[in-house]
């Protein structure tokens, strides 16, 4: 029986197979390599950083490891490497440099900020019960903003230099779109005419610009401004995504990555699996997922628990106003 390769992301929304930027570069990567894949979505454990990742026989190839999942796919699963020839080009790696920067901080910042997390939240958490993704999703957006040096003492008090840094943020990928559009021209590619990495990790960024921010995005304002991208955004889509079959008549739902799957290759290993017994790692695995899920639940309502005490606290506060303090 033939191996089943499946590239497992989280879930399609916004009219994409996955709303997620990093499973779509890789989704549009193994399109480009013409690789047969089945796609299963993931719906628990959103925040992990091994999603996406790529099941192959007994092998798995996440997200997190090396370089990345497009590095992984090249050296260790046997997709062919469209980045061959090109990846030397002094302009290919000032642009896989602007891409991995500039457009990756002002994607997640769009995201996370400049759309209040509405569009974050339908991509990674809308399958957790609401206080557990709001709680996740606040996180993730408190950790944007110290990324961008956003706190809650500048947010007021240097509003203006914020408002600067964001400016830095939109101009920076204005530049990049700049860039870009000069170098794919009238070209169906950005180098020598043939796809590579960088189209799958750029075409995975338009996608989600123009598709899962709303059009008030600032974002999504400035990459609209440039002809040749958005042509080739829309290109992409139509070839790869509109008519491309339904991923799978019943497409699995995992809820972790596969346990059973070995971190190398082994051809030892008989091709008849027997029914087994949960391994040891999956016991482990199933529990710390439960203990994952109570964490949580406490941590909900200890954060409620001080936001009311706080709340209470400044009413408080406000109208203790016997005492003058400007003497």
């Amino acid at each position: 029986m033939a191996e089943v390769n499946t590239l497992v992301v989280r879930k399609p929304c916004f009219g994409l197979p996955t709303g997620c930027p990093q499973c779509l570069s890789a989704y549009i990567y193994l399109k480009f390599a013409q690789f047969p894949f089945q796609l299963d979505f993931h719906l628990n454990n959103p925040h992990s950083d091994q999603i996406p990742y790529f099941e192959v026989g007994d092998y798995v190839a996440y997200n997190n490891e090396k370089e990345g999942i497009i590095e992984c796919l090249k050296k260790d699963v046997g997709v062919v490497d469209l980045d061959s020839g090109v990846s030397s080009l002094p302009e290919w790696i000032s642009t896989k440099a602007i891409l991995t920067t500039w457009l990756a901080d002002a994607l997640t910042y769009e995201l996370w900020l400049g759309c209040e997390g509405s569009s974050a939240y339908s991509i990674y958490y809308p399958d957790l019960p609401w206080p557990l993704g709001k709680i996740l999703s606040w996180k993730k957006a408190h950790w944007v903003k110290l990324k961008h040096g956003i706190t809650n003492d500048n947010a007021e008090v240097k509003k203006e230099e914020v408002i600067i840094s964001d400016g830095q943020i939109y101009e920076r990928a204005k530049s990049a779109y700049d860039a870009l559009s000069s170098c794919l021209g009238e070209q169906n590619y950005l180098f020598e005419n043939r796809p590579s990495s960088l189209d799958a990790i750029f075409l995975a960024h338009g996608l989600v610009v123009l598709h899962a921010l709303p059009e008030s995005s600032m974002l999504r304002i400035k990459f609209s401004e440039h002809a040749h991208l958005v042509r080739y955004v829309q290109q992409c889509k139509t070839e790869f995504i509109e008519a491309a079959p339904s991923p799978s008549s019943a497409p699995r739902f995992h809820t972790g990555a596969s346990s059973s799957a070995s971190k190398s290759h082994s051809s030892s290993k008989p091709k008849s699996k027997p029914k087994r017994e949960k391994t040891q790692e999956e016991k482990t695995f199933k529990r710390k997922a439960k203990y994952f899920v109570v964490a949580q639940l406490v941590a909900v309502v200890v954060f409620l628990t001080l936001m009311t005490s706080f709340d209470d606290a400044e009413v408080e506060l406000d109208d203790d106003g016997g005492y003058d303090f400007d003497e």
